[in-house]
């Protein structure tokens, strides 16, 4: 278990730079879930990437997010109402898919106030978010690898939160299983 609590600035954690990567929408989920799903797993001696900068309208997906994906043992995906709306992270999960498929990496998606049907099917504010991208001409390339990837990253198993789901028996349950796979 001691190696579990290797400090963060350890340049190998399983031969990771972090434990868990977490990949969510701020506006929707940092002030609330995240900040108590970050806490815990901290807590827990897990070492955690969260990217606290602003969203960077406009730019793409930086080397050093690719980078912390990439050096992740386990990828958390916190599907949100606005998570689409989001180009960078629909260019996150793409990247997070490639790393289950080449390194093995563990992913475990969270459905938060969103049914995993809509992320499926591509409905509700998920669909919405994507026809907006439709309009735009620098985007529709990536379209079609963003929705493959929801597609695909929606089937996995997970955890589905909705209104009456107690959400701290959520943070027990998923250091838990942490645990349980490392």
């Amino acid at each position: 278990m001691d190696h579990l609590l290797a400090s963060s600035s350890s340049s190998s954690v399983f031969g990771n730079q972090y434990h868990v990567f977490l990949s969510f929408r701020g506006e929707d989920t940092r002030k609330t879930f995240i900040g108590h799903l970050y806490r815990a797993l901290q807590q827990n001696g897990i070492q955690t990437f969260i990217d606290d900068e602003e969203l960077r309208r406009g730019e793409e997906i930086s080397l050093s997010l690719i980078n912390a994906i990439r050096g992740s043992k386990i990828s958390i995906i916190i599907f949100s109402k606005n998570y689409a709306s989001s180009s960078w992270c629909l260019d996150e999960l793409v990247e997070i898919l490639k790393c289950r498929e080449s390194l093995g990496q563990l992913v475990w998606p969270v459905f938060f106030d969103v049914d995993p049907s809509e992320v499926r099917n591509h409905t509700g504010s998920i669909g919405e978010a994507l026809a907006k991208y439709e309009e735009s001409l620098n985007k529709k390339a990536k379209l079609l690898k963003w929705k493959a990837a929801l597609n695909k990253a929606s089937n996995l198993s997970g955890w589905h939160l909705s209104n009456g789901y107690v959400r701290l028996y959520l943070l027990e349950n998923i250091t838990y299983v942490f645990f349980l796979y490392t």
